[in-house]
């Protein structure tokens, strides 16, 4: 093994793997990454998965390369190819969940789980809820109709049940029956598909059925699961891995432990969310996370607080939805978790529920079981971090602190304080039982609300008796549990169903984003920075991912919105984006409601909600490059998908094509077509303050502490939408960078942007001391009266990089108007895309320094 020893990535770049990209063609984009001056590919998962899925998160068997791919032969291929101009490779890694395909033999693993039952060696794999009230059965949710009407498609061949593309194994001594008795003999239930909202008894990635939770906290199947992935590592075929989704597992610390020392300390990043001022765990044995908490800060920094308030103001004007269905973000945020909990994540309460029934039983308690069901969701919708972490000791004072804030706000939902003791029970029990919870108390000093009934704050598990090993097990399984479900409800009652209600400004609807706080000042993102430097600097940072609801590029051209909210006003009412008696010319209506006329000559729009989402997502988008896909196609996409995932007036599970139809042409004809003008005239109109913030949010990106993750296609300008927009094979411009190298003057904004990259990141892989962890990250401040639009620090005394921040409202201001900014007392800087060469300790005029673009990075000679 040499990956230990290696050293650790400059710039990671992102290549989304799949049937039109497979490994043979990353190895052709290989000697162009290089000459970037990427050191490491990171690939998209890797294991074999449904065929023709374009994104790899669907496993089905883990012993075995892709073969759509090329295999295991291909990615050994393409690690020597990369070895070859001295590039490493990172894969995406699924530990959290796999498949459920049809035919269902395309995962072995649960094809024999099925056939056999409980008593298979391989149930141990899957979380399955066997006492849910199905007969001892796994309910599989994949018929179009009730059973009773889909019988007559269901048949048995070669020993096997077929329905449609689905195929399931027969319980042995079962083939012979009469279908009914068939059916009602396996160890499996197929269901309508709309049972799985209510009756689903396996753990699930988010609410999607199609992905099946896997138990790898279990010592077996981690083993078994991660066999080939480590083998891969050991033989240093890859040097690193991204770990998909952590907060799925029940103990995510114990996992990265278990996959630490299995791969012997290859280095390590998670895809974990964080919230507000919430930090990665220190006893987490990673590098950090993928990203998403650096997309935030980078993101906020070029939104105009002052703007962004008169835009809530417009979208409010315009669109008047009530404060619960987008008007207001916090509102809006409860109300979405409600439904998500009372809808698509009703089964998993209703296993929590049960299990908490059983702990109360067996500990003497007398809880009725609707108090308990609304005491758990009381407490989940008032989580404000994806989930608690009940294993970690650590965080024992966090947790408790959280939860008590929660249950204070759940107590109040209940009428009768007795009844309300069904909270501290709840609480106590995510917390992992009696002890956790006293030690968190004793560490916060924290206890019993005023004014609560006597004893209402000790509701817990008593001791344990006879059996009292099995009830620890239950409070530590219904602990993970409810932590695992905390962050299903947390990604899609904010992520994809708030985010979608609420786009007053498209930027900050994004993973890990603050709509309700879309920016933040300089000082924020120093102090973000710093921390990064002192406690993670091995951390992934992004702007764009396979995930992201838009393109750091879109995001960046939709921040600027905030610092002209007038204009955006204007051009909307220029658009004719809003139905005729809309909020300005009468009574408002309610978002959902039916269209009410179009302004003559107009699109109509079906409501004033869309409208303002759809105009600023093809603002966003702007005029992509010859060769891409027509506008009309990805917006229109973009856009249903948006309202199926708000769920106001359609959704995946209950589609209204009516509505949708009405969508869709209003797109096409609108802001997707011959409307388009008028966002390209006030793009036209903003090009340099677009400029200025693709260059600066990718320049602080390239430049920041932690390890630059670049996706696909993003070294030059790249605007697109969710996801199958963002997941198309990538293009690699070897000939333009080629040309670039040569001598040769960026042409336009996507040519310029690629130089900035190729200098910066050529800056990290040359001087990797300055930007890894050794280094040191130096604020640096602007002075005079426009100090405010100008970011600015020093990297390990090697580098400074300049950014402006605002520059619409700088413009407007007056410009720099003398203002300065001293440079590191370094001997000589030279500007690393001009040539031009600076004097250390001097105080640069920022207008002559920024004169010719709005970022700038130098060098220490």
């Amino acid at each position: 093994m040499t990956h230990p020893s290696a050293p650790p990535p400059t710039a990671t770049y992102r290549l989304q793997l799949q049937p039109d990209f497979p490994f043979a063609a990353a190895g052709q984009a290989v000697p162009y990454l290089a000459r970037l001056g990427i050191s490491h590919l990171h690939l998209s998962p890797v294991l074999e998965a449904v065929p023709g899925s374009t994104h790899g998160y669907d496993v089905v068997d883990h012993t075995a390369v892709r073969a759509e791919l090329g295999g295991e032969r291909g990615l050994r291929a393409l690690a020597a190819t990369a070895r070859a101009h001295g590039l490493g490779l990172i894969a995406d890694l699924v530990p959290n969940h796999m498949a459920v395909p049809a035919p269902m033999s395309l995962n072995g693993p649960l094809w024999r789980v099925l056939r056999d039952g409980p008593a298979s060696p391989w149930a141990r794999w899957f979380d399955i809820d066997w006492e849910a009230g199905h007969g001892g059965r796994v309910l599989l949710p994949v018929l179009a109709g009730r059973l009773g009407d889909e019988l007559p498609r269901l048949r048995v061949t070669d020993g096997t049940l077929r329905y449609g593309r689905h195929a399931f194994p027969l319980r042995p001594g079962t083939e012979e029956l009469p279908l009914p008795r068939l059916l009602d003999a396996q160890w499996y239930r197929l269901a309508w598909w709309r049972l799985a909202r209510t009756e689903l008894n396996y753990r699930r990635f988010f609410t999607v059925p199609e992905l099946i939770g896997v138990r790898v906290e279990d010592p077996e199947v981690f083993e078994a699961t991660h066999a080939t992935v480590v083998r891969l590592v050991r033989d240093g075929v890859l040097d690193g891995l991204r770990v998909d989704h952590p907060d799925g597992l029940a103990d995510p610390a114990a996992y990265l432990e278990r996959l630490d020392t299995a791969t012997g300390g290859c280095r390590t990043v998670v895809e974990k969310i964080l919230t507000g001022v919430e930090r990665l765990p220190r006893d987490w044995t990673c590098a950090g996370t993928t990203g998403y908490d650096a997309l935030r800060h980078l993101d906020a920094l070029f939104v105009c607080p002052e703007g962004a308030r008169t835009l809530l103001a417009h979208y409010r004007a315009h669109a008047a939805p009530p404060p619960d269905r987008g008007g207001d973000w916090a509102v809006t945020v409860r109300r979405a978790a409600y439904e998500v909990l009372n809808d698509g994540l009703a089964a998993e309460v209703e296993r929590l529920v049960r299990a908490a029934g059983r702990i109360a039983a067996a500990d003497g308690g007398d809880h009725a079981p609707w108090a308990l069901r609304r005491a758990i969701r009381e407490l989940l919708v008032r989580l404000p971090v994806y989930r608690p972490y009940p294993a970690r000791a650590s965080g024992a004072a966090r947790d408790a602190a959280l939860l008590d804030a929660a249950a204070r706000g759940a107590r109040e939902a209940f009428p009768v304080a007795a009844e309300a003791r069904s909270v501290e029970l709840i609480r106590t029990l995510a917390l992992g039982g009696t002890e956790r919870a006293d030690a968190a108390r004793e560490s916060t000093g924290t206890g019993g609300a005023p004014g609560e009934a006597e004893g209402a704050g000790d509701e817990g598990v008593g001791a344990p008796g006879p059996g009292g090993d099995a009830l620890r097990g239950e409070v530590a399984a219904f602990a993970a549990r409810f932590a695992q479900t905390a962050s299903a409800l947390h990604a899609k009652s904010v992520e994809d169903t708030a985010g979608y209600r609420h786009p007053v400004l498209l930027s900050a609807c994004e993973v890990g984003g603050d709509p309700g706080r879309p920016a933040l000042d300089p000082e924020a993102f120093h102090a973000y920075c710093a921390h990064l430097q002192a406690e993670w600097p091995g951390t992934s940072t992004v702007l764009t991912t396979h995930d992201t609801k838009r393109s750091g590029d879109v995001r960046a051209r939709i921040a600027v919105l905030s610092e002209c909210p007038d204009r955006w006003r204007d051009a909307l009412r220029e658009a004719g984006a809003r139905p005729r008696g809309g909020p300005e010319d009468g009574p408002p209506g309610e978002p959902g409601a039916a269209p009410r006329g179009e302004p003559d000559g107009a699109p109509g729009a079906p409501d004033p909600v869309v409208a303002w989402l759809a105009w600023q997502n093809a603002f966003g988008l702007g005029t992509p490059p010859t060769g891409e896909p027509p506008v009309a196609e990805r917006l229109t996409a973009a856009v249903l998908k948006s309202v199926r995932e708000a769920g106001l007036r359609t959704s995946w599970s209950a589609p209204d094509t009516g509505y949708e139809d009405a969508v869709a042409r209003f797109v096409r004809s609108g802001p997707g077509g011959p409307g388009a003008a008028v966002v390209r005239k006030l793009a036209d109109e903003l090009a340099p303050f677009l400029r200025a913030n693709v260059l600066g949010t990718a320049l602080l990106h390239l430049t920041m502490p932690g390890v630059p993750d670049l996706y696909q296609d993003s070294e030059r300008e790249y605007t697109a939408l969710v996801d199958p927009d963002n997941r198309r094979p990538a293009r690699p411009l070897p000939a333009l960078l080629a040309r670039l190298d040569d001598g040769g003057a960026p042409s336009d904004l996507s040519a310029e942007k690629l130089a900035l990259t190729a200098a910066a990141l050529r800056l990290r892989r040359d001087r990797p001391q300055a930007f890894g962890a050794d280094g040191s990250y130096l604020p640096l401040y602007a002075t005079g009266p426009a100090a405010a639009h100008c970011v600015a620090f020093c990297r390990g005394g090697a580098a400074v990089s300049v950014a402006t921040r605002l520059s619409l409202r700088l413009a407007r201001s007056g410009g720099w108007r003398g203002t300065t900014l001293r440079l590191p007392d370094a001997g000589r800087w030279r500007e690393a895309l001009t040539g031009r060469v600076r004097e250390g300790g001097a105080a640069v005029d920022l207008d002559e320094l920024l004169d010719g673009a709005p970022v700038a990075l130098l060098t220490a000679e």
